[in-house]
């Protein structure tokens, strides 16, 4: 081991890398940013030293990694499931397939400069995860004392994690709550019982609660994403259901969380579902968060026509949306449109 810089903050880094030049650039940053670092040379310094102390965030130069280091890759992953894994990648040297690591839920994957200037975001998204899973775990510990307290607690919690997504960004305050309200108008127009009601009720205020771990930076962006920007807004899905999987609470809303973006032709994701495979109440979900997506204003345009959404709609029948759901909403657009007037106006 290179050497350690101790404070007063929780979150400890543990770095893995051979270029001085970088190791002196993590240190000056890490420092500045009042984290705990550690470094180390090798991966079997590194694993020696988490069976003997517990960290946060392992900072890892891609480079390093052998198929013979792999394993010890794995063994760390396997050791500690909570670590949060930020790989230092040279795109023009990949030794060992991207697909490899992600098998082992590697987190991040940040290009490797001589300033490093990608870092400092990606490590802000690896605390920001840490944080909200240590809050969750925190608050599972006081299930078994008294559940009914402790769900109350992790609703406000995942509440708190909701509102802080739409407070970043002023063109997407309310968003969460009109598709929460849309959805609720679809499932009554289709029937449906009063659980399933709830259901859309809850699981559209929480539906994008897994943006929390996606960098402000790719977030807040005015600009067309890279399609690896893109690749790290999808995984938002996964997030969500990775914070609402701790509480029971939350058990029935999981599906629209992780599948609101499946689309019905199967070209959506995560998993690319399509058709009856994705949960009906996710392709109501879907059709009620592309409508607000289209009927409200962004930074870079305006709120688009009505009719031109509604022809958007249909276009997209059997294609992105379920064509039940769609002819539901469409028929409230067309007939009730008062109810849809209520709902963004009032949030």
């Amino acid at each position: 081991m290179l050497g350690s810089i101790q404070d007063t903050n929780n979150y400890k880094i543990m770095a893995v890398e051979t270029d001085s030049f970088i190791s002196d650039a993590l240190k000056t940053m890490i420092r500045s940013a009042k984290y705990s670092l550690s470094k180390f040379l090798s991966l079997e310094e590194a694993l020696s030293a988490l069976k003997k102390e517990t960290f946060d965030i392992l900072i890892l130069d891609f480079s390093i990694i052998t198929d013979t280091k792999l394993t010890l890759l794995k063994e760390i992953r396997d050791y500690n499931l909570d670590l949060y894994i930020i790989l230092l990648i040279n795109s023009l040297d990949l030794p060992i397939p991207i697909k490899e690591l992600k098998k082992l839920s590697v987190q991040g994957y940040c290009e490797k400069d001589d300033k490093l200037e990608q870092l400092p975001l990606f490590i802000e998204a690896a605390v920001k995860s840490i944080n909200q899973m240590k809050t969750i775990k925190s608050i599972n510990e006081e299930l078994i004392q008294s559940k009914s307290k402790l769900e109350k607690a992790y609703l406000e919690s995942v509440e708190t994690l909701r509102y802080t997504v739409e407070a970043k960004d002023n063109y997407t305050k309310g968003h969460s709550d009109r598709v929460s309200a849309y959805s609720v108008l679809i499932g009554k127009s289709l029937g449906l019982p009063q659980s399933d009601i709830e259901t859309l009720r809850i699981g559209g205020l929480f539906h994008d609660v897994g943006k929390i771990g996606i960098s402000d930076s790719i977030l807040l962006k005015n600009g067309k994403l890279t399609n690896e920007e893109y690749d790290e807004i999808k995984r938002h899905p996964i997030i969500g259901k990775n914070i609402l999987s701790n509480a029971e609470i939350f058990e029935d809303i999981i599906p629209i969380v992780l599948y609101h973006h499946e689309r019905y032709d199967g070209k959506g994701y995560p998993y690319g579902l399509s058709d009856k495979d994705i949960p009906f109440l996710a392709r109501i979900v879907a059709v009620a968060d592309a409508f607000d997506a289209m009927t409200s204003r962004r930074s870079y345009r305006d709120e688009l026509d009505l009719e031109y959404v509604k022809e958007e709609l249909k276009s997209k029948t059997g294609t992105q949306f379920d064509p039940i759901v769609t002819a539901s909403f469409l028929n409230i657009l067309n007939n009730e449109y008062r109810f849809i007037r209520d709902i963004k106006f009032s949030r």
